[in-house]
């Protein structure tokens, strides 16, 4: 019966699987792109660029600045805005004006949640982005304060006014008069914030 058995055949060695390398490429950044349209673009987080990119976050990006863009193969054009005001996905800034306090700057204990942009008394803050009104009131720390939400569960926060122009409920677009600037310690300014659920992010990664 032993002549009869079976002989095994030897066993053979596959090759090791290679590790997958997760496609980057580089993204040279137009004039007019912020990170919020050129993650929308590649469909991937904004806080997925600055980390990969290690972009501090007292930064803004600027034109022609290579970004690397995590997960994607192929270079695609961000759409830019053709029009100032809509209901729409961009941002825009709702005061103009000098940003004189970065996101985290030291203030007090604790890091700024947003930027403060000092403008005139009496100057009218618009909506960065179409939302609904989901705060209008006195806060404190905030001062007069109106607050959106923009529905895919970023929210814009705009302190330190006077005077709202908006009512709690309310749907308004972007551009939409808000409120209105007062007077803070002889300096008019406005606190913008741009927060992911109740995290605040740095607003120059999402203002053009």
């Amino acid at each position: 019966m032993a002549g009869c058995a079976t002989a095994r055949k030897p066993s053979v060695l596959l090759p090791a699987e290679k590790p997958l390398v997760q496609a980057r490429v580089q993204h040279k950044v137009r004039k007019g792109e912020t990170l919020w349209r050129i993650a929308k673009a590649y469909n991937v987080s904004v806080d997925d660029i600055i980390r990969v990119n290690n972009i501090p976050n007292a930064a803004s990006i600027e034109e022609n600045q290579l970004l690397v863009i995590p997960g994607s193969s192929v270079v695609r054009d961000v759409a830019l805005p053709q029009v100032p005001v809509g209901n729409n996905d961009d941002y825009a800034w709702p005061v103009k004006g000098k940003v004189i306090a970065y996101f985290e700057d030291r203030k007090g204990a604790s890091g700024s949640s947003g930027i403060d942009i000092r403008a005139t008394e009496g100057e009218i803050v618009n909506a960065a982005r179409g939302g609904r009104v989901v705060f209008a009131d006195y806060m404190t720390g905030y001062g007069y304060t109106v607050i959106l939400d923009h529905s895919d569960g970023f929210f814009t926060v705009y302190g330190h006014t006077a005077k709202a122009l908006v009512s709690l409920g309310d749907y308004v677009t972007r551009g939409t008069k808000l409120a209105q600037l007062g007077n803070q310690t002889d300096l008019a300014f406005l606190h913008f914030e741009v927060r992911r659920g109740e995290t605040p992010t740095n607003p120059l990664h999402y203002l053009p």
